[in-house]
């Protein structure tokens, strides 16, 4: 018996379509499946869902149902277990694939794919976070330019003036580090990238550095700012507050059906020629 999680995109509808008709056939060939309280209540399957601190406990494997953003929720549930995550992206789906790979991961005939995951700490507020793409530091919504201060392994390095900075794991490479223009890393690779917002001064470039490097960011001059990880708005900094960030001791466990070329993904993603 294979346990399963199902973690949902609450606002699209075939996602709870899809998540009905999962449940009702791994439970037909024995098999458990759970769900998060939120997302249980969300398809009338009460008895289904557990607290999201229970969710990855005893789990072999977290099935995504819908997009981007609902997979960074998967892998945030689940990565301190060490729990596989299985993405299903539901804009370019057909129910017989999910089936197929459903049946392909109960069969074993699947590999699992690393990813480093960010560890992002607030400093002085007892709050961790983990992200697979990006935490970011940056003007409030009505705010202008801020100044961040930066850190590297406990060493003053130098102050920004920006619209903000992203500090990227290699998954995020091609995340909002990207249209930051900041560079394009394999996302197996471990490392962290800094990349600043719109930088107000000479010095705009990216820096590529070891993963285990710890950066901290503190507010510093007259404004706010804002700290999200992975698009999920955490918390406004006042001007003296930084975070932290580093590898995590935890990483994303993806589960993928044959090899993957990245630069051929990356080829058909830009339309890049051969010659």
């Amino acid at each position: 018996m294979t346990t399963f999680g199902l973690v949902l995109h609450q606002e699209r509808p075939e996602a709870i379509d899809l998540a009905l008709e999962a449940v009702r056939r791994l439970e037909a060939q024995g098999h458990e499946v759970r769900l998060p309280t939120i997302d249980a209540r969300d398809v009338a399957l009460v008895d289904h869902g557990v607290p999201e601190d229970e969710f990855a406990v005893g789990l072999d494997v977290a099935v995504s149902l819908g997009g981007d953003g609902c997979m960074l929720r998967a892998v945030q549930l689940v990565a301190a277990e060490g729990v596989a995550v299985l993405g299903v992206n539901l804009g370019q789906l057909e129910p017989a694939s999910l089936w197929d790979s459903l049946d392909r991961f109960v069969a074993g005939d699947f590999a699992i794919e690393e990813r480093m995951l960010l560890k992002v700490t607030l400093v002085g507020r007892d709050l961790e976070l983990l992200a697979l793409n990006e935490a970011v530091l940056e003007k409030t919504p009505s705010g202008h330019t801020v100044r961040l201060d930066v850190q590297i392994d406990g060493r003053e390095f130098t102050p920004y003036a920006a619209d903000g900075l992203i500090v990227a794991t290699a998954t995020g490479s091609t995340a909002y580090n990207l249209s930051a223009r900041g560079p394009i890393v394999a996302p197996t690779h471990r490392a962290m990238v800094l990349t600043p917002v719109s930088a107000h001064m000479l010095f705009d470039r990216s820096l590529v550095l070891e993963p285990d490097t710890v950066l901290r960011l503190t507010v510093s001059g007259h404004r706010s700012a804002a700290l999200a990880v992975d698009g999920r708005m955490i918390a406004e900094l006042e001007p003296g507050d930084a975070i932290e960030c580093t590898a995590s001791p935890h990483r994303a466990r993806l589960v993928v059906f044959g090899p993957r070329d990245f630069h051929r993904i990356l080829k058909a993603k830009f339309r890049l020629s051969d010659r």
